[in-house]
C-alpha cells in the first residue's frame, strides 16, 4: 500500500512537470523529491498510527476430526464428500457383530441375575442360618459334657484326661460357631446391599450391559452438528481405530467463519472494539466490505509457554508476532458471497479510529486501489 502511495505521488509530479512545463534542474527536482518525502512520510505515519492496515488477514473456520469411539471395520459410508448433512445423520458404520455379541452376553447375564441371583443369595442366608444352628447345638453339647465331666472328676469317677478331651471339643465347636456366624453376616450383607434400590450384583451386570450397548451404538458414527465432511476418502473395508492421532474424516461445522486480521504491535494504541473496519478479499477483486472490530485478543501465540523442564533462552525467542483482531463483517452486500468465499480466504484489512478521521479517506482510497489490483494475478 505504501508503494501505491509513492507511485501515485510520482505520477502526480510527472503530470505537474508535463502540464506546467517545469524545467528539470537542481531546484525543481530536489524540491519534488523532498516534498514527496515529507508529504508521503507524514501521511504514512499518520495513517499507520491512527488508521492501521494489515496486509495479512484470513478467514478461519472450525473443523472437527472424526474419530470413532470404538475400533472396527467400516461396512458402510453413506455420507458424500462436501454434501451438507444434519446433526445426527450417519457418517459411516462399523461392523456391529463383535459389539452385538457382547450385548447379547450381558443381556443373558442380567436375565440370570434377575431370575436366580437374589434367590441364590436368600438360599445362602438360609444355609448359613442352618449351619450356625448346627454349630451352636454341637457347642452346647460339648459344654454340657465339660460340665458333666467336671462333676465326675470331683467324684473321682473319671480321669482328668477325659476333661481335657471335652475342653478341646468345646473350643473346636466354638471356633466353628464363630466362623458360621461370620459367613451368615456376610450372606445377609450381600442380600441387603443395594445400589439405587437394586441388588449390587444385578446393578453390576446392568452397568456392564449399558457399557456394551454404548459401544454398539458407537459403531454408527453420526454428524456432531449441521455441516459437511470435506474430502471424504473413507471407504468400506477400511479399519477405523479409536485413536485421536488417526482421524478418518474432517467435519466442517455449519457456522459463521471467523475473520481475523493480524496487525503490527505498534497499531495496538488505536485498536478498540467497535472501530470501523473494511475488508478486501483477494478472491473478490474490486470489492471492499465494511465491518467493525469485534475483539482485540489479549495474547499472541509467540508468547505462549507451557510447563517443562527447560529454561527460557534467547535462541528460543520467536519473532515479534502480530496482534490478532477479530473482525465482524456487517456489510449487507457480503451476504451474497457467503458460501462462495472459501474458508481460509486471504484478505487485506483497514481499521479507522476516531483520531485524524479526515486522513481515513486516503486509507480508504488506497485499500480500494489494492482491491482493484487483485484483478492482476502476478501481484499474488
Amino acid at each position: 500500500m505504501d508503494l501505491l502511495l509513492i507511485l501515485t505521488y510520482t505520477a502526480f509530479c510527472i503530470s505537474i512537470f508535463k502540464i506546467f512545463k517545469l524545467p528539470l534542474n537542481k531546484w525543481t527536482v530536489p524540491t519534488a523529491v523532498l516534498g514527496g518525502i515529507i508529504l508521503i512520510g507524514t501521511l504514512i505515519f499518520t495513517m499507520n498510527y491512527n488508521h492501521p492496515y494489515s496486509e495479512i488477514s484470513r478467514q478461519y473456520f472450525v473443523s472437527t476430526p472424526i474419530v470413532p469411539a470404538v475400533s472396527g471395520n467400516v461396512i458402510e459410508v453413506p455420507v458424500q464428500g462436501n454434501a451438507h448433512v444434519k446433526k445426527g445423520d450417519i457418517l459411516f458404520k462399523l461392523d456391529p457383530t463383535p459389539f452385538q455379541a457382547v450385548v447379547t452376553q450381558k443381556e443373558a447375564l442380567l436375565a440370570d441375575a434377575l431370575q436366580s441371583a437374589v434367590p441364590k443369595l436368600k438360599a445362602g442366608v438360609d444355609a448359613a442360618n442352618a449351619s450356625v444352628a448346627k454349630m451352636v447345638a454341637e457347642r452346647d453339647r460339648a459344654q454340657a459334657e465339660v460340665t458333666r465331666t467336671k462333676l465326675l472328676i470331683e467324684k473321682r469317677l473319671i480321669t482328668q484326661r477325659e476333661l481335657e478331651r471335652w475342653v478341646k471339643e468345646l473350643n473346636k465347636w466354638q471356633a466353628a460357631v464363630n466362623e458360621a456366624v461370620a459367613k451368615r453376616t456376610q450372606a445377609r450383607v450381600a442380600i441387603e446391599a443395594e445400589v439405587g434400590g437394586e441388588n449390587t450384583l444385578v446393578a453390576q451386570v446392568r452397568a456392564d450391559l449399558a457399557q456394551a450397548q454404548y459401544k454398539l451404538d458407537q459403531s454408527i458414527v453420526r454428524a456432531p452438528t449441521d455441516g459437511y465432511v470435506i474430502q471424504n476418502t473413507l471407504r468400506p473395508g477400511m479399519r477405523a481405530a479409536s485413536l485421536p492421532l488417526r482421524p478418518v474424516m474432517i467435519f466442517i461445522h455449519d457456522e459463521s467463519h471467523y475473520y481475523i486480521a493480524w496487525f503490527r504491535q505498534n497499531s495496538l494504541l488505536r485498536l478498540e472494539v467497535g472501530n470501523e473496519a473494511e475488508v478486501a478479499f483477494d478472491g473478490i477483486p474490486g470489492q471492499v466490505f465494511s465491518g467493525e472490530v469485534e475483539q482485540v485478543w489479549p495474547v499472541m501465540q509467540e508468547g505462549q509457554v507451557q510447563a517443562s523442564g527447560d529454561l527460557f533462552n534467547f535462541t528460543r525467542s520467536p519473532r515479534p508476532g502480530r496482534i490478532p483482531v477479530l473482525i465482524k463483517i456487517t456489510d449487507p452486500d457480503y451476504q451474497q458471497y457467503i458460501g462462495i468465499v472459501p474458508g481460509g480466504a486471504y484478505a487485506q484489512t483497514a481499521i479507522y479510529s476516531e483520531h485524524f478521521h479526515h486522513v481515513a479517506i486516503m486509507r480508504k482510497i488506497l485499500l480500494r486501489m489494492s482491491a482493484w489490483m487483485n484483478y492482476i494475478f502476478p501481484f499474488h
